[in-house]
């Protein structure tokens, strides 16, 4: 073997690699600090090989780390360019596992992207709509309306005191927002109407019109709108912190159903609350009414509540609690299938948060619209 040896370079380097023939042999190690003169000394050897095939060995390199790993590729990539075949042989399966780590791939060329027409985009999109939303939401309404109905009678399914908490957080404590909201809008309702009613001497029809208003329409409206941007949007970000949290997953390892734990005891406190504060809606919406009609049209209260029972019938207060019902269901479905379906981490939960208070609002204001065509 015949050991090629360059002056004035150190014993340590020299030592690092010998040639024989169109083999290069490395030895040793390959590391940064033996780099300095290693790549030109052996680009400089190599010129005096006339075999168009050079192979570097690796069988006697014991340690090589990432800028070895490049020094070598760049010396590969060198020796092509100056028209010879290189091959890299040998070495420890440590050795071989660094140059695939570091080793320098040439990107792969991306397949063509099939033109897409614009109707088969829009026909795409439609369809990924209905299954990715539509269908899922049903399914979610399946599952969750099934187990409301069912753990009706089975309350040790949920943890004990849930029920009283969600109704809370979703009715109690908005007696105050809503019962004060709803005065005013009863109150600039019957405002509006007055004088257009008083310049054609029908003051008395305040009363039918504010009553009837905020009996079918207004109260569970305004109820539910503000029920889905107050607690819709903290059911939706707290399902959507729970899935992030992987505290989900938790509850399925434990055998725990997430949607009977989770979803359905505030299904059933939403529900349950529901009704009361779109009652309390109608009451504080008739009250501002009330007090309109007396200081602009002179109607005192036993007046007005004496038109209000010849007005007013059992069908429309039953409609408005139907009303509620719906309401409280869709608020509750919307806020947790956005909650589920949250993927991007903690910004991934105002945006769902965001987007479940906009299609829950959508979904009440959709749902009225479809009651009032049935029964009116």
């Amino acid at each position: 073997m015949k050991k090629l040896k360059v002056n004035n370079i150190p014993e340590k380097i020299i030592s690092n690699y010998e040639v024989q023939d169109n083999t290069i042999y490395l030895k040793r190690s390959l590391l940064l600090v033996d780099l300095d003169r290693w790549v030109p000394e052996v680009k400089d050897i190599t010129k005096k090989i006339s075999d168009p095939l050079i192979i570097i060995n690796l069988d006697d390199l014991k340690k090589i780390d990432s800028a070895g790993v490049a020094a070598l590729y760049h010396l590969k990539d060198h020796l092509i360019k100056t028209k010879k075949e290189v091959h890299i042989v040998g070495g420890r399966s440590s050795i071989r596992k660094k140059l695939d780590i570091f080793s320098f791939h040439e990107p792969k060329t991306s397949p063509k992207v099939k033109q897409i027409s614009f109707l088969e985009r829009i026909g795409g999109e439609v369809s990924n709509f209905f299954s990715d939303y539509i269908g899922a939401y049903f399914i979610l309404a399946a599952n969750v309306i099934f187990w409301t109905v069912t753990d009706i009678f089975k309350p040790q399914a949920h943890r004990k005191g849930e029920f009283y908490n969600q109704a809370v957080l979703i009715g109690v404590n908005a007696v105050y927002i809503v019962g004060s909201l709803s005065f005013i809008i009863g109150l600039v309702i019957a405002l509006q109407s007055a004088a257009q009613l008083r310049n054609f001497g029908a003051n008395i029809f305040i009363v039918d019109l504010t009553v009837i208003s905020m009996m079918r329409e207004m109260g569970p409206l305004i109820t539910a709108i503000l029920v889905a941007g107050r607690s819709g949007s903290a059911i939706a970000a707290e399902i959507a912190t729970m899935k992030v949290t992987s505290e989900l997953d938790a509850l399925k390892t434990m055998a725990l159903n997430p949607i009977r734990f989770v979803i359905v005891p505030k299904m059933h406190g939403s529900i349950v609350t529901m009704p009361f504060l779109t009652i309390l809606a109608d009451v504080s919406g008739i009250f501002g009414g009330m007090l309109i009609a007396y200081f602009y049209l002179d109607i005192g209260p036993e007046v007005f509540i004496n038109r209000m029972g010849e007005s007013l019938y059992n069908r429309d207060i039953l409609i408005g609690i139907f009303k509620s019902l719906i309401f409280a269901t869709l608020i509750v479905l919307t806020g947790s299938f956005f909650g589920l379906r949250v993927k991007e981490g903690a910004e991934g939960v105002g945006k769902v948060t965001t987007v479940a208070v906009v299609v829950a609002i959508s979904i009440v204001i959709v749902a009225d619209s479809i009651i009032g065509l049935v029964f009116y």
